[in-house]
């Protein structure tokens, strides 16, 4: 077991910018142990009035579209040309399948692993996206008053994660392909609506006349979305991450973004509705986990579930059974 230390300790510690003393409170936030868990608490709450002055990056896109590969040359040009400290997380709902993590992140941003001014923590298979996502929302306080200003959010897997994500950050950024055929199949509705804004990738060579063709196309698609609450009208460029072209571009339509929606007051709403969401979250988590631990129900559970399987009780009968002993 890694050895606890106090509140105050890891508060100083992760103020001051100690890489060891983040990591553990971090490793605290994703641990399971009751006592682990209620240390963690202390922690955040100590360094809670330090955070919230990062700006928060949600980076998803469809297989192939090579989001480790754009991370890396966004995370460069925001650390050479922004002056900017960043953090890059990452959401794997995809690893609960095979219980394997996405280390492999670090060793594909080989620049970014290195570099004293970035910090990259790819989050642990976990029993449930919920889990994942929480630890996530925790990580983002404790890096945040750590120092960092940019944090990127990265979603590993597809489908419910892209929700998660785009419920922790203030802006969120959809990677697509040119040239797969035909440009609007192959990602959901709801993730284009999501969307503050659209980059094509690897923009470059003979890709580029279809990247623009690209561009145009999902500019038409985005037009047809009702306006968005934010009021704010969706962006779409092209970049390419191996000759470093329109990383700019996309940093001005993120700033660009944050100017409009802190003006219009949507920005500090949108982080208030955020925090009530993650407590609400909190709550639904943290009764769900009581459940499973209490002692009746672990007695009984396992005849319960034989009894649904083999269709002698229905699961509505069941869940109400269960629910009954707590």
């Amino acid at each position: 077991m890694a050895k606890r230390f106090s509140p105050e300790t890891y508060q100083q510690g992760i103020l001051s910018g100690d890489r060891v003393l983040l990591s553990r409170a971090i490793t605290l936030v994703e641990s399971k142990l009751p006592a682990d868990q209620e240390l963690a608490q202390q922690v955040i709450e100590r360094v809670l009035p330090f955070a919230g002055k990062s700006v928060r990056i949600g980076i998803t896109g469809v297989p192939g579209v090579g989001k480790s590969t754009f991370i890396e040359a966004f995370g460069n040009y925001l650390l050479q040309e922004q002056d900017k400290k960043l953090a890059v997380l990452a959401i794997d709902p995809t690893s609960q399948r095979s219980g394997g993590s996405i280390l492999g992140d670090k060793t594909r941003m080989e620049l970014l692993s290195t570099n004293p001014r970035a910090y990259i923590r790819p989050s642990p298979a976990g029993k449930s996206l919920g889990g994942v996502a929480k630890s996530t929302r925790e990580t983002i306080i404790l890096c945040e008053a750590a120092g960092f200003d940019a944090i990127i959010v990265e979603t590993v897997g597809v489908g419910q994660s892209e929700t998660a994500v785009h419920a922790m950050v203030d802006f969120f950024l959809l990677l697509m392909l040119a040239g797969a055929g035909d440009e609007l199949q192959g990602i959901k509705r709801g993730i284009m609506e999501m969307a503050d804004a659209i980059a094509i990738t690897k923009a470059d060579g003979t890709n580029m006349i279809k990247a623009k063709a690209a561009k145009a196309e999902y500019q038409n698609a985005l037009h047809l979305y009702p306006p968005a609450a934010s009021g704010w009208l969706p962006r779409v460029s092209v970049c390419s991450a191996l000759q470093q072209t329109g990383l700019d571009t996309i940093w001005q339509t993120i700033m660009d973004y944050l100017q409009r929606t802190r003006q219009n007051g949507f920005f500090e709403k949108k982080r208030h509705e955020q925090n009530l969401q993650w407590m609400y979250e909190a709550v639904r988590q943290g009764l769900e986990e009581s459940f499973y631990v209490h002692t009746q129900v672990r007695e009984l559970l396992p005849r319960i579930v034989q009894e649904v399987k083999a269709g002698r009780k229905s699961a509505f009968a069941a869940a109400h059974e269960l629910l009954r002993l707590v």
